[in-house]
């Protein structure tokens, strides 16, 4: 009888790679392998990689030769987004035994079998990601954060912002259909899941290859019964017209949490980095959304360093992010990535420079995150209880605040909380679960 083979993984990156990992896990344990913690010594290991920065690529690099130290016998495969865009640069790794790139990341199974029981001298899987025309993933249903599926529905960008790397790795935009996220939504709440996230490397370019888009494909999703709550990832401002604005702040179904990148508050420097939008757009577009729905948090990501910022842009740009009313802000150091038009302008902004203005963005985005939470202090909210630690629940609003207390209530119920502290870390919300007064 053959010995069961064990695989780790390791994710690095986003929610979409999350997912990807997770449906790679059920099928290797689908077809007997026993299932390890990265920590542990395996018998392959499986590093789903990114590549959205240098550190990124370093940290993938780091964690690979961290694999083959844990076992030097073990099959290495590197996959994701660093092996499509950098193919070459993994297969000189000595650690690395199979370099799979985003075009083979569903052949992943079948790849290491061959690999294992052949031990072909083929290295590199990899095709042009711009061929792929059909949205293809895996079982919609596999990865779950807390007690919230995740949902893949979209993959690609269409945008090619001058600093992004993204596209070569991921493609153009191909979606899902809308008749098959809305039967996997209804398998999911039928399950008994309350909140479904919705995920794509750029979900507001939902079905421009289909000629539908985001706002066709929520009007079908909140008509599903017992569906209590829909969660979108990350949006570009451009695609957000008055029809889409006016569902997500209408329809309570929708989580008012959206994460709108503005990756800069000065024109010039949007411009530079083929943003196709102005300052002026942006702040009206989240006003439309914070007029009609004042709770919503409003998350957005940042760069500093861009070649062409300079001090004074850079200093007109902190006024401007400071007024706007963000929940928080994702803060990423610019690095120079090859293949991308910025690479025109150089690298130009000293390593310091940019370290000193990642840490007071930063240092703002904790200011803003913690007087949007206390906004909220001694207020009942209704949460979904999605996690246990430490003896109490986790419990989360529409509006993305975690809440902290201790109740009888299962994972994946909803209850009534008063929020009584905020400290300064997110999960550092307490709150008491609320009663209802009764009239004797």
């Amino acid at each position: 009888m053959m010995k069961k083979l064990s695989i780790a993984f390791y994710t690095l990156g986003c929610r979409m790679n999350q997912f990807e990992t997770s449906a790679l896990e059920e099928r290797f344990e689908k077809e007997g392998y026993i299932l390890k913690d990265f920590k542990d010594k395996a018998d392959i290991y499986v590093i789903n990689t990114c590549t959205v920065t240098n550190d990124a690529d370093r940290t993938s690099r780091k964690t690979i030769r961290q694999a083959k130290r844990r076992n030097p016998e073990a099959v290495v495969v590197a996959t994701g987004c660093y092996a499509q865009v950098s193919p070459e640069a993994l297969a000189k790794m000595e650690e690395i035994d199979i370099v799979i790139g985003n075009s083979h990341k569903e052949a992943v199974y079948e790849i290491v079998e061959s690999f294992i029981n052949e031990r072909k001298e083929e290295k590199v899987f990899i095709d042009n990601i711009f061929r792929e025309n059909e949205f293809k993933t895996f079982q919609i249903s596999t990865f779950y954060e807390g007690s919230r599926p995740i949902l893949k529905v979209q993959e690609g960008c269409n945008s090619f912002c001058s600093f992004c790397i993204i596209p070569f790795a991921r493609g153009k935009v191909r979606s899902a259909k809308t008749n098959d996220i809305v039967e996997q939504i209804r398998i999911l709440v039928d399950r008994g899941f309350k909140e479904i996230v919705l995920t794509g490397t750029q979900l507001s370019q939902f079905g421009w290859d289909r000629n539908e888009n985001l706002y066709s494909l929520l009007k079908e999703i909140i008509k599903i019964k017992k569906l209590y709550r829909i969660r979108l990832s990350s949006m570009g401002i451009n695609e957000l017209d008055d029809n889409l604005i006016d569902l997500l702040t209408s329809e309570e179904k929708i989580a008012p949490h959206f994460h709108l990148s503005i990756q800069s508050a000065n024109d010039k420097i949007l411009r530079d980095m083929k943003r196709n939008y102005t300052v002026k757009e942006y702040v009206e577009k989240v006003e439309k959304i914070l007029i009609k729905r004042s709770e919503t948090a409003i998350g957005t990501d940042v760069i500093t360093g861009f070649p062409t910022e300079d001090k004074v842009s850079f200093e007109n740009s902190i006024k401007v992010i400071e007024d706007i009313p963000f929940a928080y802000i994702h803060v990423f150091t610019y690095s120079v990535r090859e293949g991308t038009s910025a690479t025109k302008y150089g690298d130009t902004v000293h390593p310091q420079e940019k370290k000193r203005r990642t840490a007071l963005l930063r240092e703002i985005s904790e200011k803003k995150n913690l007087d949007f939470r206390k906004r909220f202090l001694d207020k009942n909210h209704e949460v979904l209880i999605i996690s246990e630690k430490d003896g109490e629940k986790i419990g989360i609003t529409g509006n993305y605040i975690h809440i902290r207390f201790k109740t009888d209530k299962d994972i994946n119920e909803i209850t009534n909380v008063r929020l009584t502290d905020v400290g300064l870390e997110r999960e550092n919300n307490i709150g008491v679960e609320a009663v209802e007064e009764v009239l004797l």
